[in-house]
This record gives structure tokens, sequence and C-alpha cells, in this order.
């Protein structure tokens, strides 16, 4: 379940946000909590917990004192936002760039995306 590539910390709250992106956790849904996920996934609860942690901060999770985490109402839209920016800035505007410096005409890039011929 967990790499080296990042602290697990961080693979958590990811995962979090991939199943509320995908539906698979849905608005106001509750997430198990630290100590679930912890026992779970054999780490260590406070390391759930700073993932949990992160989640709140960002606004995905919200607490419910006494009952436990749920999916904020627009986390879903707001992880949609997010990841469509870092799309764009992360693959797009590269790819345009690397287009423009190897002459690649966009119409052109157009098309292969949308499945023409090279």
């Amino acid at each position: 379940m967990f790499d080296d590539r990042s602290p697990i910390y961080q693979q958590i709250a990811d995962r979090i946000k991939d199943d509320v992106l995908s539906g698979a956790l849905k608005e106001d849904e509750q997430v198990m909590s630290t100590n679930q996920y912890a026992a779970f996934f054999q780490i260590n609860p406070a390391t759930a917990a700073k993932g949990f942690a992160q989640l709140v901060d960002e606004g995905v999770l919200y607490k419910k004192r006494g009952i436990g985490m749920f999916v904020s109402p627009d986390a879903r839209e707001r992880l949609r936002a997010d990841r469509r920016s870092r799309f764009f800035a992360e693959v797009v505007d590269p790819m345009v760039a690397e287009a423009r410096v190897l002459g690649v005409p966009l119409d052109d890039v157009i098309k292969h995306i949308n499945g023409g011929s090279r």
C-alpha cells in the first residue's frame, strides 16, 4: 500500500483524496477514524492523524466532535478544481512549450490527442 516516494501521512491524504474524487467516498460520509485507519494499515496512529489533519486543514474532511471525521460537502469539486489547475500547469503547459520548441504546430498536437495520425 505505501511506498518510499513520499511520507506515509501524505500517501494517506492522497489516497483519501483519490477516494473522494472517484466517488468511493461521498459528501458528508464518515471516514474511518485515525485509530481504525492505523490498525487496518498497521501504521502508527500519529502518522494517520497527521494525514487526516492535513485533510481537515485543506477542507477535504471536517470533524464532528465526539462522532468522527466526514467528507466535506464541497470536497470533490474543490479537489477537481485543484487537480485541473495542476494538470494544466504540470502537463499541458510543458507539453505546449515543448511542441513550440520542436516546431510542432498546436493543431497537430490537438489532432494527435483526438486520435489523428502523427
